[in-house]
């Protein structure tokens, strides 16, 4: 999700460039802080945006609680987090996943093991 917080500028993996080529800049932000099966609908925003990567690393290393960020829920962000605690930078390994093996293109989910 693109966001234009002045709060940012000291957070890791601050939107900058990145922000402003999302998928979401056009949309209405709180279009993409829903609950339920809204979230649905707003995670196929995510899909096919080229800067997903940068958006959900700078959730998961920024531990963002709300909104949907590259393509996850809060509850699957928080999932994630738990599954891998021991991850230092996540826009490290998200990107090195993408340029490794590539984002599925059947699924709006990634692939870290």
């Amino acid at each position: 999700m693109a966001s234009d917080s002045p709060a940012e500028g000291n957070a890791v993996n601050a939107p900058s460039n990145w922000s402003e080529q999302g998928a979401c800049r056009t949309i209405a932000p709180d279009s993409l802080f829903v609950q339920g099966q809204e979230q649905n609908r707003a995670k196929s925003v995510c899909l096919g945006c080229h800067v997903r990567t940068e958006c959900l690393a700078y959730a998961l290393d920024n531990r963002e609680e709300f909104g949907i960020w590259g393509g996850m829920t809060e509850r699957e962000r928080r999932a994630l987090l738990r599954r891998r605690p021991h991850v230092t930078s996540w826009q490290r390994l998200l990107e090195t996943a993408r340029n490794t093996h590539g984002q599925t293109n059947d699924s709006n989910r990634w692939e870290i093991a």
